[in-house]
């Protein structure tokens, strides 16, 4: 069958984090009268880089209004944000901006660098637009460079060198009053040092603000409705592809190996501690055309079997743990089944805020960044062990005990070429990506500290992964360890 191949995603959020320096009491050892002292190396502070994609958000009329986006809440004066063929975009999608002007409604900090793609919207003529910066929360603004002149019929960058230190918000305004000569931008990307004091995203919290109050009523349960947007079961784009690791059956005898199809994933359920064992699912460009919104509709699953202990979307509430997707909510955002999907509980995991909404979320941008490019990648997740460390400190279970805190979290993806008869076409030189990460709240958001082997993380749970591959094929993938992304 042929695969589409045309679809891009433009969600290219990257947020990278320098490892930082840690404290320690510990002291070198002296002699009586040594008068030597030790200079403590410098602290490393660390950077960070934010791209706002105007990906996530949707406003289709000229009218002013707020909208939130991926870094938060803009306001679009005469400007929309445009999908059509003559919008040049970067992605799905980029602001057209007519008359007015968009600005931040948030301060960010720290911020040493702005850069901005832009080009003229079709065949427009040439208009004029230019950057101003705020450092009193928007009540004045001045103008950063000199004028840009739209005449690029292609997107450009052009690079901003921002000098005031503190908190700041910046605004793109069109020069003029004529309508006929618009300007599209995209990726406005953000780079500085120290907390940017900003949430990028819509994180998955199980907190007190995602999980609500533990003693509230729970959402009705619910199972999930297919549509045609369902990969197959079998073959090319079905969950199982590679393998099924754990021999997982879908018999209630095997309750901690409960094998369920959810349609848009399939995993391995572990009605003990109340969690997946691991979730499995293929990943290409039709998987996130940004036809749904992010639906945050967490709920029980509805067909859980008889007597089984049924994890609510107010269990993680006040734990310290985010309601931590295996598959993905971005992953699946082809139309609302597939979204609604995602938030059945049986797809979560208390996972430590950091690791979920950095750690993780930078390796889940990255994969789709890989569709992007032009490739498909079937992707396996699970967790392992007893025991991790959220916002709260550590904890072995939540939920009065009946959800475990794994120790681990980890990740296997495959990342192969747009094309047919994807077990065929997996040789030993394809490139598989395996991530182990502890499940702590002070992990590294650079998720390449954490890349190892397929063979280390089958060693820790015992499964048989890439097991639909020939012995040869496998056993040379199974001891790669990957380069992590470019220039990291």
């Amino acid at each position: 069958m042929m695969k589409i191949q045309n679809l891009l995603l433009g969600f290219t959020l990257v947020l990278t984090m320098a490892s930082c320096s840690k404290k320690s009491t510990d002291m070198p050892p002296t002699t009586s009268g040594d008068t030597t002292k030790t200079t403590p190396p410098p602290p490393v502070i660390p950077s960070y880089s934010i791209t706002e994609t105007f990906e996530q958000g949707k406003k289709t009329a000229y009218a002013a209004a707020d909208i939130t986006l991926l870094t938060g809440s803009w306001n679009f004066n005469d400007a929309l944000i445009g999908n059509t063929a003559p919008d040049v975009k970067d992605g799905l999608a980029s602001v057209r901006l007519r008359a007015g002007d968009i600005a931040m409604n948030f301060d960010i900090n720290g911020i040493d660098t702005l850069l901005i793609k832009h080009a003229k919207y079709g065949s427009d003529p040439v208009s004029v637009w230019q950057l101003l910066m705020s450092a009193d929360g928007g009540k004045t603004y001045t103008q950063i460079g000199k004028d840009i002149n739209e005449n690029n019929t292609k997107l450009v960058t052009d690079t901003f060198k921002v000098t005031v230190t503190g908190k700041v918000r910046f605004e793109i305004k069109r020069t003029g009053t004529t309508t006929n000569n618009r300007v599209n931008i995209d990726d406005i990307t953000f780079k500085g040092e120290g907390d940017p004091g900003i949430v990028v995203g819509t994180p998955d919290n199980g907190g007190d603000d995602g999980g609500g109050s533990p003693t509230a009523p729970a959402s009705t349960p619910r199972d999930v409705t297919a549509g045609t947007d369902a990969p197959p079961s079998t073959g090319d784009n079905s969950d199982l592809l590679f393998g099924n690791p754990s021999n997982a059956q879908s018999s209630t005898s095997s309750m901690d190996n409960y094998l369920i199809d959810q349609k848009y994933y399939t995993e391995s359920y572990n009605a003990t501690k109340g969690e997946p064992n691991w979730v499995s699912w293929h990943l290409d460009a039709t998987n996130i055309t940004g036809a749904s919104d992010r639906l945050n509709n967490f709920a029980g699953w509805a067909s859980l079997p008889a007597n089984w202990y049924m994890v609510n979307d107010n269990a993680y509430s006040g734990s310290g743990f985010d309601r931590g997707h295996n598959c993905p909510s971005a992953d699946r955002t082809s139309s609302a089944n597939a979204n609604s999907a995602t938030f059945l509980m049986t797809n979560m995991i208390p996972q430590a805020p950091n690791n979920n909404q950095h750690t993780w979320a930078n390796l889940e941008n990255y994969l789709r960044e890989q569709v992007v490019l032009g490739n498909e990648v079937y992707i396996i997740m699970g967790s392992y062990g007893t025991g991790g460390a959220g916002s709260n400190g550590s904890a072995t279970t939540i939920n009065n005990g009946h959800v475990n805190v794994p120790s681990n979290v980890w990740k296997v993806a495959v990342i192969i070429p747009v094309g047919d008869n994807d077990l065929g076409r997996v040789t030993s030189s394809t490139r598989v990506i395996a991530v182990n990460t502890p499940n702590i709240n002070t992990t590294n958001s650079d998720w390449t500290k954490y890349i190892v082997t397929v063979k280390d993380i089958e060693l820790a749970t015992g499964y048989a992964l890439l097991s639909s591959l020939p012995a040869n094929v496998r056993a040379a993938l199974e001891v790669k360890l990957d380069a992590g992304t470019p220039g990291s």
